[in-house]
């Protein structure tokens, strides 16, 4: 339920948690409700280093938004799935290193799409925009004016999936939807994707999953194999689908286990 003095803005039901609102307050954000506090603080009973694992995730986004435009000459991105800003964002580490970068966020939470509007500013020389949409509707997504008028889908374009596919019962079949996106990006685009698994502690992932989906949420732990499936017969980049704080990690020594979440990224031949 809501708590004392809360409002709800606009479109946003705030007796509903929502996984975008949970993740800001895992992150130390104030853009969410007492019924998100409620599931987030249920899960971190669960799973005391969710937390850190959020920031294991944010840390991959920027890792793959370097490599992808440093070493596979990418300069535009879809990310699907963006939740409330948290800087540095995709498009400002890109716009970083290559200031014509051109980004296109999607969600379907009207409170990230609030903030995205007025946070997610572009550099002069780049562009950055952002659509109302759902991952379950891939047709609703690659056919949007914004994102047409942004992208030019006849070159390379960075696909992200950050901690997204979770939210995707297998009764949706989300690897349709994903293979719709992927069959409308061209040769040389790349696919990054982190997802939550219970390979690593299933006891933890268990009762987390269970903490969410009694508070009505779908959440989806899925194994290695499940989540490769999702990458189809792209080419996984070194070092492969590996745990999230493995994938090429600033720091050499980091815990490749703490963060229960595998992570890959793959091009398309």
């Amino acid at each position: 339920m809501s708590g004392p003095g809360e409002v709800a803005p606009p479109g946003v039901n705030i007796n509903v948690p929502h996984s975008a609102r949970i993740y800001d307050y895992w992150l130390g954000g104030k853009d969410n409700f007492a019924v998100d506090r409620g599931v987030g603080e249920a899960m971190l009973q669960a799973i005391p280093n969710l937390r850190y694992m959020a920031g294991e995730n944010r840390k991959f986004v920027h890792r793959v938004a370097r490599d992808l435009v440093q070493k596979e000459g990418i300069t535009q991105f879809l990310d699907i799935g963006t939740g409330i800003p948290t800087r540095p964002n995709l498009h400002e580490v890109a716009q970083t290193i290559e200031p014509t970068a051109r980004v296109v966020y999607v969600d379907n939470d009207p409170i990230v799409l609030v903030h995205a509007r007025a946070l997610m500013l572009s550099s002069p020389e780049g562009r950055s925009e952002y659509i109302s949409a759902d991952l379950r509707d891939p047709a609703s997504i690659m056919g949007d004016r914004a994102l047409q008028d942004t992208l030019d889908l006849n070159k390379p374009v960075g696909l992200t999936l950050i901690a997204i596919l979770m939210l995707l019962a297998d009764e949706d079949d989300p690897w349709t939807k994903v293979a719709a996106i992927r069959d409308a990006l061209p040769s040389g685009s790349c696919l990054a994707i982190t997802h939550p698994t219970a390979d690593f502690n299933p006891a933890e992932v268990d009762a987390a999953v269970a903490a969410a989906t009694g508070a009505g949420m779908t959440l989806v732990a899925r194994s290695q194999e499940a989540v490769g499936r999702f990458f189809g017969d792209w080419e996984l980049l070194e070092p492969g689908l590996v745990p999230v704080s493995s994938w090429r990690p600033d720091d050499p020594d980091v815990d490749p286990k703490a963060a229960y979440y595998w992570s890959g990224v793959a091009r398309k031949p």
